[in-house]
């Protein structure tokens, strides 16, 4: 594992380590947090904007009777109006060891799993904005560093994701 490929973060003031785990499985999916995916099209990727928030991947928790996969599937098309093919890219894996914030009752776990998948996308549907998305745009992957508004975790990814072009 690199240097590069572990930092932490400051969440609501909570001091949290993120460490990307390539290819990682996690069998225990009470510990997935949340699914998460590079979404391509016509060599663009999809960016989608959530109301109060900034331009992201789409993404989110896992539903009960939900598969990570399935998650995923639904995220896409309710963030981004978009269906395809996935291929599973890793996990970040979320340790609150060194949160002295943590609350052992509260909704995450100790150490968590946040899930990343690349989309293929088969089908583009009209974006109707139905959902909390308001807005999605279409972004040469060269230009991603300059408009995802995320940790730099995420950019290790999308170098995993571009791989498979």
């Amino acid at each position: 594992m690199t240097l590069e490929s572990r930092i932490y973060v400051n969440w609501g003031g909570h001091h949290v380590k993120l460490t990307w785990c390539p290819r990682k499985i996690i069998l225990d999916t009470s510990l997935v947090t949340s699914v998460h995916g590079y979404c391509f099209h016509e060599g663009k990727i999809l960016l989608v904007y959530v109301k109060g928030r900034v331009f992201n991947n789409p993404g989110g928790h896992i539903e009960i009777g939900e598969t990570p996969e399935e998650a995923f599937h639904r995220e896409a098309f309710e963030e981004g109006y978009v269906e395809g093919e996935i291929s599973y890219l890793g996990a970040i894996e979320v340790s609150h060891e060194e949160n002295l914030l943590f609350d052992p009752n509260g909704k995450y776990p100790k150490i968590g799993y946040q899930l990343y998948y690349r989309m293929d996308i088969e089908k583009c549907l009209p974006f109707e904005r139905e959902n909390e998305t308001i807005s999605r745009i279409w972004v040469e992957p060269e230009e991603i560093p300059y408009i995802l508004d995320d940790h730099r975790l995420s950019l290790i990814i999308l170098k995993e994701a571009l791989k498979k072009d």
